[in-house]
């Protein structure tokens, strides 16, 4: 222990981080540097200095990374439209690449030979924040406080405060939602209290972003979305920030009670977990690169990326943004962006999201040969009957030789 001289905490300025910044200094009789990021959580971070301050901290990193995180990181994952396991958006999964990075970028100017995070030993955050930062400085040293110590319990974390005279708000500590939520602009997750029955429906009065279905406008809201080189570039003729765009879009879709999700996941660590989401943006932006992606991908490049998706889905939920094989596959996906530029016309609708238009300069849509009307020669029908006994050949055969498919 006594080998750690200086160490950078991912800090929130909560209790949980606050107690892990008096703890390193006590345990490790270490120097801390704290680093708290704004993502888009909704709340203001700026306070974290006086808490950090408070605490003895003298370097203290805050930093707005909103642009940084959807440009980089959630756009690039949506082009490949990723879901993991079918429904989850990966909204705190593909986060903590971000933080890892900045940790080790905050600990190598500041001469820090360690990080320390405030991730559970149940969870898959710690598993993210750990390869991410191993990947990037192999030798950095990694503290896990939720690994090491013995306070297993918000009343003990709270003792410690008391013990050890850390300034924590103890009654807004104990007006604290029940449920572990993580939050940025791409989506706000729930766990816990009684999430952890899968049989028990989550409170209404739960949910932050986004209105009921049932509580949404009578009346369908119209956007349309432009994409340059697969990433959305205007809301509605307006042409808008990465940020800006994730935003509008979360803003817009909630009201219209769209992107809730309740899932029951899979974790790396081996367990089962159920998590509520609200991802509205998100939602609608995966629609709608569908939508653009459909008039302008080549079929096979299009079933290829499908076929990738839930291996590049996984490499993100298990924290291996930094890996060669998620490079590789993001160069393969970004190679088949180059044509997927155009606008998409969409309703929004008591949780629905309705794509109800699509066009675009780079559209391989040929209406001359789809047409049902008289395609003037465009396509000669004739072709499909070789075409069908071509693909139909080896099972003709197999069928010959009594190999029965029935």
């Amino acid at each position: 222990m006594s080998s750690v001289n200086k160490v950078v905490l991912a800090y929130s300025g909560g209790l949980d981080t606050s107690v892990i910044a008096r703890w390193l200094q006590e345990t490790y009789q270490c120097e801390v540097v704290t680093f708290t990021a704004d993502i888009g959580q909704g709340e203001e971070v700026e306070p974290a200095r006086a808490k950090a301050e408070a605490l003895g901290i003298k370097e203290i990193f805050i930093e707005d990374l909103r642009e940084e995180f959807v440009r980089d990181f959630v756009f690039p994952m949506f082009r490949a439209n990723t879901i993991y396991e079918g429904e989850y958006l990966l909204g705190t999964s593909i986060a903590r690449p971000l933080i890892a990075k900045r940790l080790v970028e905050i600990a190598n100017e500041t001469g820090a030979d360690a990080i320390s995070h405030g991730a559970t030993g149940k969870g898959n955050d710690q598993i993210r924040f750990e390869l991410g930062a191993y990947a990037l400085k192999p030798g950095i040293q990694v503290i896990a406080p939720w690994r090491e110590w013995s306070l297993g319990s918000r009343e003990s974390l709270m003792a410690y405060c008391a013990e050890h005279d850390i300034p924590v708000d103890f009654s807004n500590a104990k007006k604290k939602s029940p449920y572990s939520m993580d939050a940025n602009l791409l989506h706000i997750s729930y766990e816990g209290d009684i999430l952890e029955n899968p049989w028990i429906e989550a409170e209404e009065d739960m949910w932050r972003w986004t209105v009921s279905p049932e509580a949404a406008p009578d009346k369908a809201e119209e956007l349309t979305l432009t994409f340059r080189g697969g990433d959305p570039v205007a809301i509605d003729g307006e042409a808008m920030s990465p940020a800006q765009i994730l935003e509008t879009l979360n803003q817009r879709g909630g009201a219209h009670g769209i992107g809730r999700a309740d899932i029951v996941e899979n974790r790396y660590v081996g367990m089962k977990s159920r998590g509520c989401y609200e991802t509205p943006g998100g939602t609608i932006l995966l629609r709608a690169h569908r939508a653009i992606e459909s008039i302008t991908l080549d079929r096979e490049a299009a079933h290829l990326k499908d076929e990738l998706m839930p291996r590049y889905a996984k490499l993100i939920y298990n924290g291996y943004w930094w890996s060669p094989e998620r490079e590789m596959m993001q160069a393969a996906i970004d190679a088949t962006q180059t044509w997927v530029n155009g606008d998409v016309r969409l309703k929004l609708y008591k949780g629905n999201v309705i794509v109800t238009g699509r066009r675009s300069e780079d559209s391989l849509f040929d209406a001359s040969v789809a047409t049902f009307e008289d395609d003037e020669g465009a396509y000669d029908q004739k072709d499909a009957g070789g075409f069908i006994k071509l693909n139909a050949l080896r099972l003709r055969i197999a069928s010959g030789k009594g190999r029965s498919q029935g």
